[in-house]
């Protein structure tokens, strides 16, 4: 299986691929992930134990182990970026985009994704740093 680099790369294909196409099954949810441990409300849990503005461990840990195969990587052809997508709310319940939590470092794992031809929200929010427009446009890769 193809390893990705980049943690916060991974998690918007995890977006795209989990919970806009919903062919990366199952859906993870940390509400069902800590209700397991006895824990109710994933925004308490977050704030009682000063975890408001990172990533769970649990959710880290999930979609780090997450095999994604070449066939589906080959099924991605947009991305969004976004500080309200679905899985940032399940790696962290109380985050409020106003940080670079799930800013992107670096473009290395764009070569797993061959059908790729469309990142949005690119030039509307400050997640965008690492998308430099020639490094995309070289690889076929328009933005908007």
């Amino acid at each position: 299986m193809p390893a990705f680099r980049d943690f916060n790369f991974k998690l918007l294909v995890i977006e795209k691929l989990m919970y806009d196409d919903e062919t990366l099954t199952p859906a993870f949810r940390i509400a069902d992930c800590l209700k397991a441990k006895g824990i109710d409300d994933p925004q308490t849990y977050a704030y009682d134990n000063d975890l408001a503005f990172t990533v769970l461990d649990e959710a880290r840990a999930h979609f780090e182990a997450l095999e994604i195969s070449p066939e589906l990587l080959a099924t991605v052809e947009t991305l969004d970026l976004d500080g309200g997508l679905q899985v940032y709310q399940e790696c962290s319940p109380v985050w409020d985009g106003e940080d670079d939590l799930y800013d992107v470092g670096s473009l290395d794992d764009l070569d797993l994704l061959p059908n790729l031809r469309l990142i949005s929200g690119v030039d509307n929010c400050g997640m965008g740093a690492a998308f430099d427009p020639d490094v995309l446009a070289s690889r076929g890769i328009a933005t908007d």
